[in-house]
Parts: structure tokens; sequence; C-alpha cells
């Protein structure tokens, strides 16, 4: 009966499991919002680079 209680008793591993969880979705969201990021980012470089191609004056 003593044993059983310890087992129900230990928080420990429930513990580990939640950050655990936390961690994995805090680093879903960080995958989520650089890769739109990056989307965006490579977007605004090749619009600059188009517009400085077109604009370049001719040698």
């Amino acid at each position: 009966m003593k044993t059983i209680r310890n087992i129900l008793g230990n928080k420990k591993g429930a513990t580990a499991i939640e950050y655990g969880l936390i961690a994995a979705l805090i680093a879903v969201a960080a995958i989520t919002a650089m890769s739109s990021l990056g989307t965006n980012l490579g977007s605004t470089f090749n619009a600059v680079s188009t517009k400085l191609t077109t604009q370049a004056p001719a040698p």
C-alpha cells in the first residue's frame, strides 16, 4: 500500500512532461514565425534586386 501511495504521489515525472510539452510548443511557434519571416524577407530582397536591376544604367 505504501508503494502505491509513493507512485501516485510522485509528481516529478508529470512536471518533466509538462516542461517538455511547453518546450515543444515554443519550438513549433518559433519555427512557424521564422518560416513566415524568411518567406517575407526573401520576397523583399527579390523585389529590391529586381528594382535595382531594371533601374541600373546600361554600361
